[in-house]
């Protein structure tokens, strides 16, 4: 019978899209175990849609009443996971494992939650040394050891792998959203979701902008995606653009971020700041660009999407700026490099 393992990433999409290149290394382990994932309510659709996971059991997160707490609990006894592996550990996640009987947790030696697991791997994420997936890797590496299952071989990307077939679906779907018929599908997420600082408004319609002049004659279909609170924001910049006589559209609405992602498969590039699409994008390896502040905890390299290296550009603030002034990135620069990817045959 296979070994059942209940994986923990209950924080914020980006998050846990940085958790499926780990993901894959369970579901590629021999013998293969039997993955759950323990995530909250917004993210269950991605959950249900990754490959490498065959059930969701929802948290109802920090917040909630003591019925709820017990009814997890309940669930995860019932369950009988033969391991834990918390990617991000908190108390409450560790006490839950603890009390559910759970014999292998493993989980990263931080702070006190520590206390709760039996294997603790040091990896000092604050020094941001390496990517935030890699970090997750090496405790999937290391759950994989305790276990005494191999893996042949590190996954590579795509993590969200698609058939050609869907891709060039929606690439055509996408491409009928479009009032304008590009050679490129570029799409750009000015929100933020109040998980990471952006670009403003008025630097996304200059980057825009100058990427288009830049191309010359080569045409772009622009999409402007938005989460469900700001729509408003998106089309503040599809204004500002037209202004600039550049014709850009809304992303088509999705009824989920499955869904949403599910789309943007058929996309040549994804323009944002470190949020959710952005490592979306990065799982089903299209192109992008991220513009990151210089904070050592939130670095190009520690939020850096899992696509392939020669699909991704970051850009952030010059040493000498202060590590969240998004206005001191060179936008005329970064114009440039974007519109040098966009013509080549990547």
């Amino acid at each position: 019978m296979a070994q059942k393992l209940l994986v923990v990433r209950n924080d914020k999409i980006g998050d846990f899209m940085l958790a499926w290149p780990a993901l894959a290394c369970l579901k590629k382990a021999s013998p293969t175990p039997h993955v759950t994932v323990l995530v909250p309510a917004y993210t269950v659709s991605l959950a249900k849609s990754c490959p490498w996971v065959d059930e969701v059991i929802i948290d109802p997160g920090d917040s909630t009443d003591q019925a709820a707490r017990q009814e997890l609990l309940r669930e995860v006894k019932i369950a009988r996971f033969d391991a834990l592996l918390t990617l991000f550990s908190t108390p409450r996640i560790g006490w839950l494992g603890w009390r559910a009987g759970i014999p292998l947790r493993v989980a990263p030696a931080t702070k006190w939650a520590q206390i709760f697991y039996n294997v603790k791997v040091s990896q000092r994420r604050s020094h941001s040394a390496k990517p935030e997936y890699q970090y997750n890797v090496d405790l999937a590496c290391e759950l994989i050891s305790q276990l005494s299952l191999t893996l042949s071989a590190l996954p590579s990307p795509p993590f969200w792998p698609l058939s050609d077939r869907h891709r060039r679906q929606q690439y055509l779907a996408l491409k009928e959203t479009s009032r304008t018929a590009g050679k490129r599908i570029v799409v750009v997420h000015p929100g933020s979701g109040g998980s990471a600082v952006n670009l403003s408004i008025e630097q996304y319609a200059a980057l825009i902008t100058q990427i288009q002049q830049q191309l010359c004659d080569m045409p772009v279909s622009w999409l402007v995606s938005a989460g469900p609170s700001e729509q408003s924001y998106a089309q503040v910049l599809i204004d500002q653009l037209a202004k600039a006589g550049v014709l850009a559209d809304h992303f088509p609405a999705s009824e989920s971020v499955a869904g949403f992602a599910l789309q943007l498969a058929g996309a040549d590039m994804l323009i944002a700041g470190s949020t959710g699409p952005l490592h979306i994008a990065g799982c089903l390896n299209i192109a992008t660009a991220g513009f990151y502040p210089a904070k050592r905890s939130a670095t190009p390299l520690r939020w850096q999407t899992c696509n392939s290296d020669t699909m991704r550009l970051a850009f952030s603030p010059p040493a000498n700026a202060q590590a969240q002034n998004m206005a001191a990135i060179d936008i005329t620069s970064a114009a440039n490099d974007i519109a040098l990817f966009l013509t080549s045959e990547f």
